[in-house]
């Protein structure tokens, strides 16, 4: 019984830790994108600088909670995993 339960933290942390850097590398990457793309629009055209950053700040928003997704099931997988109760019993 001890050694399932060393197995699911091991496992646990590791897949934590995977999932984490994955999931911030990949909206890292795109943020940059973004970000690069609305500044080439702004100097292409800075009569419209109000729409391209309202935009763009929605669009950051919604690349970073992809982020924050996987900061939460990170999170879940090392203080509230489901598979503890199995391997206690």
């Amino acid at each position: 019984m001890d050694n399932y339960s060393t197995i699911i933290a091991v496992a646990s942390i590791v897949t934590s830790g995977i999932t984490i850097s994955i999931g911030v590398i990949a909206p890292a990457i795109g943020e940059g994108h973004a970000v690069s793309t609305a500044l080439s629009s702004l100097a292409q055209q800075p009569d419209a600088s109000a729409t391209i950053t309202r935009t763009l700040f929605v669009g950051l928003a919604m690349i970073e909670s992809l982020a924050i997704y996987c900061f939460v099931v990170s999170m879940i997988l090392i203080f509230a995993n489901p598979f503890w109760s199995r391997a206690i019993s």
